[in-house]
């Protein structure tokens, strides 16, 4: 694919099959995720401390510093694409409370400590926070779904 814009191809399309309910952290001016997963039929909320607003999605103010935990509650996954490295340890933070993994794509190689369990999906994703994972499961597996 010639631009950026297959990134979020595979995010949304590896998000879209394992989930139904999540939430993006920080979502900025770039919906394209948040579109392409309600388009699949999931669940999705949005958070941003300044947030953009968009007529088809529900995105609301929140700092993940110190979050509102109603925002939260009930989702699946807790997603965030391209945050600020300084954004993670809280993202975690909150991951544990509400009980779901933390699913990060990263601008560039820049990575929290040793990145957490990393998936390839086309592009390079990082659980920072799983409640759970299946005894036996590798800390990086490459996932072939292109």
């Amino acid at each position: 694919m010639p631009d950026y814009k297959h990134i979020e191809a595979y995010i949304t399309r590896y998000i879209s099959i394992r989930y139904h309910n999540v939430v993006e952290i920080g979502i900025g001016r770039n919906p394209s995720v948040a579109l392409g997963l309600r388009g699949a039929g999931l669940r999705v909320r949005c958070t941003d401390s300044t947030p953009v607003p968009h007529d088809s999605l529900d995105i609301r103010r929140d700092d993940v510093v110190s979050p509102d935990p109603f925002l939260y509650a009930g989702a699946d996954l807790l997603y965030s694409i391209r945050p600020g490295v300084e954004m993670v340890p809280p993202m975690i933070l909150l991951a544990r409370r509400c009980g779901c993994p933390l699913l990060v794509y990263h601008l560039g190689n820049e990575i929290y400590e040793k990145g957490g369990r990393i998936v390839d999906c086309g592009v390079v994703l990082h659980y920072y926070y799983e409640p759970t994972r299946p005894s036996g499961s590798a800390p990086s597996e490459p996932v072939e779904e292109r």
